[in-house]
């Protein structure tokens, strides 16, 4: 399938270094883009030519901490299409925190591994509204040793997160943290104070010597470590620093101030932690952008980086840019109806939400139009030809 996507008004890459791409269209093929800039002259080749009418083109958000289960349904909230209500507010790639909240968890080293490969499976082909979920995280448990990240990264799984294991104390998740890195894996550990019954609380001292690649919800999930360890994981650590929605909001905003000042910005991640007792968030990505546009300096193209290109950076995975040879999974924003801004950019700097008005995910448009999650846009984004038999608008959510 060829999409092309024409008459943007700006086009925000997610690297924050060099944040806009001049031009006004972005063509995608066989799942990638394969230009970024001025439309070609001719078009007929393309399947679906959608016309922005000045909207703005950003990549798909990267939830790098969402709580999957089995399908596109949450126990935790008894909510069946959370995933696909999520493209809706522009989510395009989600990422496993574990699958804790699969009711009757195995918690003995060969169920963790059978639930790990088992999720992973389940979500290689299962899109929820054409999302992609990198689904299969293994719960680090004691008794697991190097032969078990051995034989379930062969099998495909390269998550692993720590903090809800039955360890004595966070200091023992550090061998298993060096074996699942040793075998591929990207490692996260739970940050802060126990969230759920039986896990214990994570500060600066644990992560520091434990070493994982991300401290999940660095800023609370839901609370915060002591102020006093945020500069020392900032400034005595590599480790990738995720904010989240979900998470204490004092605390994302010092953490920035902090990330800025140690010329540290690629390690600043947002992310969700949802669905859990904070609910279900379909803009949570979304209003982490605006907190941070609007109540501190960060430029809004930053906190868009921080939503994508960052995570994208930190989990080696090919989406989070807009650039030739990239996953094509692409959201249009633009200001709401009724709001008091004219553009995208300037409704998220003003700690307004933008409109989401088309999702591409693989370059197919999920919707066109219309989220059901935002109100209206400004511009009439519309699909101006198809040559397919589909329907592509969202005028009816």
């Amino acid at each position: 399938m060829k999409t092309a996507i024409v008459n943007l008004g700006t086009i925000v890459t997610g690297d924050w270094r060099d944040p806009y791409a001049p031009g006004d269209c972005l063509v995608m093929e066989h799942g990638k883009i394969i230009s970024v800039g001025t439309a070609p002259t001719n078009l007929r080749d393309c399947d679906v030519i959608v016309d922005a009418d000045g909207a703005t083109a950003i990549p798909g958000f990267i939830d790098s901490q969402i709580h999957n289960t089995f399908g596109d349904y949450t126990p935790r909230q008894k909510t069946v299409g959370f995933l696909e209500s999520y493209t809706h507010g522009g989510t395009t790639t989600a990422i496993s925190a574990s699958e804790v909240h699969v009711p009757g968890r195995p918690k003995d080293p060969e169920g963790v591994k059978a639930l790990a490969v088992a999720a992973h499976k389940c979500f290689e082909s299962f899109r929820p509204g054409g999302m992609r979920v990198h689904a299969g995280s293994v719960i680090m448990e004691p008794g697991l040793v190097e032969s078990d990240f051995e034989e379930i990264a062969r099998k495909g799984v390269w998550l692993a997160k720590a903090g809800f294991g039955a360890v004595k104390t966070p200091y023992e998740y550090g061998p298993m943290i060096a074996w699942a890195r040793k075998h591929g894996m990207v490692t996260m550990v739970h940050t802060g104070g126990s969230s759920i019954p039986g896990s214990s609380g994570i500060w600066a001292d644990h992560l520091i010597s434990i070493q994982p690649d991300v401290s999940f919800h660095v800023n609370g999930g839901p609370v915060a470590m002591p102020d006093e360890d945020f500069p020392r994981i900032v400034n005595e650590s590599k480790i990738a620093l995720q904010v989240c929605t979900a998470g204490n909001l004092r605390t994302t905003l010092l953490l920035w101030k902090l990330a800025k000042e140690a010329g540290q910005i690629d390690r600043y991640l947002i992310a969700t932690d949802t669905p859990t007792g904070s609910g279900i968030m379909p803009l949570g990505m979304m209003y982490t952008i605006t907190h941070l546009a609007s109540l501190t300096d960060m430029p809004v193209e930053t906190a868009i980086a921080a939503a994508t290109g960052n995570n994208a950076v930190v989990y080696r995975l090919n989406c989070g840019f807009l650039r030739p040879g990239k996953d094509a999974d692409v959201v249009l924003l633009d200001a709401c109806v009724g709001g008091s801004k004219k553009t995208a950019l300037d409704a998220l700097r003003n700690g307004d939400i933008a409109a989401v008005g088309a999702v591409f995910t693989d370059g197919v448009p999920r919707f066109v139009g219309r989220s059901r999650n935002t109100p209206s846009p400004n511009r009439r984004i519309r699909v101006a030809e198809c040559r397919l038999s589909m329907d592509f608008s969202g005028l009816a959510h």
